[in-house]
């Protein structure tokens, strides 16, 4: 299978399109920045990954998906929650622990979900997502209902043999799920140049029969014509589909993770280069589809979004005690006669 070249973006976008874009992916910039600083005062417990940085990948897909598609991911899951529509209250509330979260507080960061949204976590543990991602496209083929899953999971996870036996059985089924790599260059503090000697991840399917391509993950517009390749792919019966998205994150692993591994002048690099927001926003102001001053207020609107999610999760309470024992596979254990 001979590698396919990048996708290229787009030239004929609609202002109304790419100021979707731009709220979205600012959207997802501003609640992780507003997560951090809810994390360093004590506010936020557990683990916390945060998205910046990646927001093109989640905002681009979720442009190229239909009302009904699911998608399941990893920890790093804010940004995917957002992007599908989930209130901001509900998941910031769920950050902190309390009882307006969407799994009532008792999920935290890594682990809630919503069925209204089709979203199904959310996963703590490294690439277990991805065959549960299958299992969400098999039961769409069982039903025939032209649905497509996205399965999302990292460089890091891509090394993982659960990946593979996942591969088989999607191709063998003719399964509709977009494998999504986002390859954001570092599996925690390991460069994926360390980690593996493939040339891409993307290409590893070839050995299943899937075909894949490698997309600028710093584009939302590449990401996005990628995507609709990818979904049609999937709703025309063919079987799954591999993204490997090239993207990055600018913050470390997770908020305990100081990124020493890395230079301040490679993540410079990358922000004044390649921000995927600043790019979108660019075009908006090149195009003059925007001024400064309409860029100012969506970045106040969303502000204001962000600031009442977090007051709404530090006013919400913290779950009863009796919660303990809901949500369960069993309340009691049964007494033998």
């Amino acid at each position: 299978m001979p590698p396919k070249k990048k996708a290229a973006a787009k030239p004929n976008v609609s202002a109304e399109e790419l100021l979707g874009h731009y709220r979205e992916m600012l959207l997802i910039r501003r609640f992780e920045e507003k997560a951090g600083q809810l994390y360093g005062m004590g506010l936020i417990g557990g683990f916390c990954h945060l998205y910046i940085g990646q927001e093109a990948v989640v905002v681009g897909l979720e442009a190229a998906a239909e009302e009904g598609d699911k998608r399941v991911t990893s920890y790093r899951d804010h940004g995917h929650m957002l992007a599908c529509g989930m209130d901001p209250k509900g998941i910031m509330a769920e950050l902190t622990g309390r009882e307006g979260g969407f799994s009532k507080g008792k999920g935290g960061s890594m682990h809630m979900f919503s069925k209204e949204k089709d979203f199904y976590g959310g996963h703590g543990i490294v690439a277990a997502q991805v065959p549960l991602g299958a299992g969400l496209a098999f039961a769409d083929k069982y039903k025939g209902n032209d649905r497509v899953t996205f399965t999302y999971f990292g460089d890091g996870a891509a090394n993982q043999g659960q990946v593979y036996e996942t591969y088989n059985m999607a191709e063998l089924w003719d399964l509709p799920v977009v494998f999504v790599i986002e390859n954001n260059q570092y599996a925690m503090g390991t460069s994926v140049k360390r980690s593996t000697k493939s040339p891409s991840l993307w290409e590893r399917g070839a050995a299943y029969g899937i075909p894949g391509e490698e997309v600028d993950g710093m584009n939302v517009l590449a990401v996005k014509e990628a995507g609709e390749r990818a979904v049609a792919h999937c709703r025309a019966g063919k079987g799954p589909y591999i993204l490997e998205v090239k993207t990055y994150r600018y913050r470390g692993h997770s908020m305990s993770d100081p990124a020493k591994y890395r230079t301040r002048e490679e993540v410079q690099k990358m922000r004044d280069e390649r921000d995927p927001i600043e790019q979108v926003r660019e075009m908006l102001l090149t195009g003059k589809h925007a001024s400064e001053d309409d860029l100012k207020a969506i970045d106040k609107e969303i502000k204001g979004i962000v600031n009442e999610a977090a007051e709404f999760s530090k006013e919400s309470p913290e779950p009863a005690l009796e919660e303990l024992w809901t949500d369960i596979y069993a309340t009691e254990i049964p007494q033998e006669a």
